[in-house]
C-alpha cells in the first residue's frame, strides 16, 4: 500500500537544475568541455556564473549551452546526444520536461592522450602494467 501523499510544494534552485545539466552534458559523448570567453571563466572559478550555460524558468525550463567538442567527432550526432542526455536527466530529477534547448557548438579542441601503457616509465620494484602479461600467466 503505497504511503499516503501529503499536499506541499516543492522548489527547485536554478544552481540545482544547472548541475543536473552539466553533469549530463560532460557525460554525453565527444563533449570535451563548455565554451565561454575568458571574463566567463574567471567568473565560473568564482561560482558567480556558470560559463557555457544558460537557464530561464519563465513557466517553463529554457536551456542554451555552449560547448566545445573532441576534433574528429560528428558535431551533430554529439548535439543529439546531448539534447537526448540532458532532456532525459532533467526529466528524470525534476519530473517535468525541457521546453527549449539551444546548443551551439563554440569550437573543436584536440584532446591530449597521455603515452600508451607500454612506454611509461617502470621501477624495478613495482609491477608494471606487462608484467602478468609476460609471466605467462593466463588471466580470465
Amino acid at each position: 500500500m503505497p504511503p499516503e501523499k501529503t499536499p506541499g510544494r516543492s522548489f527547485v534552485t536554478r544552481r540545482a537544475i544547472a548541475d543536473v545539466v552539466r553533469a549530463a552534458t560532460l557525460g554525453s559523448y565527444g563533449v570535451t568541455g563548455f565554451a565561454g570567453g575568458p571574463f566567463e571563466r574567471l567568473l565560473g572559478r568564482t561560482g558567480l556564473v556558470q560559463p557555457g550555460l544558460s537557464i530561464r524558468l519563465d513557466g517553463g525550463i529554457d536551456i542554451a549551452l555552449d560547448l566545445d567538442v573532441a576534433l574528429g567527432v560528428p558535431v551533430a550526432e554529439v548535439a543529439r546526444q546531448v539534447d537526448s542526455a540532458v532532456r532525459y536527466a532533467v526529466d528524470r530529477a525534476l519530473g517535468r520536461e525541457v521546453r527549449n534547448l539551444v546548443i551551439h557548438v563554440g569550437g573543436l579542441r584536440l584532446q591530449p592522450a597521455g603515452p600508451p601503457p607500454s612506454i611509461v616509465a617502470h621501477d624495478a620494484a613495482s609491477v608494471g602494467p606487462r608484467d602478468l602479461a609476460d609471466s605467462g600467466t593466463d588471466v580470465a
